[in-house]
């Protein structure tokens, strides 16, 4: 069987997460002329985003998944996807409304991951692993020009896509929180 190094599945993790800064000076120096930088951004998303399916999968393929990576991997998602949001704001392309929503969800999960550390790891469930496709589908939709090339009926599909990674963005929200509730209680009830 072939192995691969323990850690690789992790650094492929941190590498995404490296390339947040990075992805989002091309974006922000593009100025939003959908020039050269924004589709350079563009691709450098869709690159960042798509090896999360690759470090994911090395790890459960050669079992090399650790509790390390089980928190960063959706640190990564977190901080590549939160920098676009941020960026597609800061250009004006996005309300600062959907922007604020998505990060207190990202964020607040992820504190709470935190917070239950030495109780248990805050896996990603399946309707947050959707929010996570829902939102790279409706980033890479934005930050790509695709105007540029097949006309301006490309925008309203931008924003149809991006309603739907809003309302995952909620639902997955919410579907954390009365799942740790529920484990809460049940555990509550097996202790007594």
């Amino acid at each position: 069987m072939t192995t691969i190094p323990r850690q690789l599945p992790n650094a492929i993790t941190i590498a995404r997460i490296l390339c947040a800064p990075v992805f989002l000076w091309l974006l922000l120096s593009d100025g939003g002329t959908d020039g050269g930088l924004r589709w350079a951004a563009a691709l450098l998303f869709v690159v960042a985003i798509a090896t999360d399916g690759i470090d994911g999968y090395l790890a459960r393929k050669y079992e090399v998944v650790t509790d390390l990576g089980k928190i960063l991997d959706p640190i990564a998602d977190k901080v590549i996807t939160g920098c676009a949001f941020v960026g597609l704001s800061i250009l004006g392309e996005l309300p600062w409304w959907v922007t604020i929503v998505v990060l207190v969800r990202e964020i607040g999960i992820t504190v709470y991951r935190f917070i239950v550390i030495s109780d248990h790891v805050l896996a990603a469930a399946w309707m947050g692993k959707l929010k996570t496709v829902a939102q790279a589908v409706a980033i890479t939709l934005a930050i790509a020009p695709l105007w540029t090339v097949l006309g301006g009926w490309v925008s309203w599909f931008v924003v149809a896509t991006m309603w739907i990674a809003v309302i995952l963005t909620i639902a997955s929200g919410i579907d954390y929180l009365v799942t740790e509730i529920r484990g809460a209680r049940a555990a509550r009830r097996s202790a007594t």
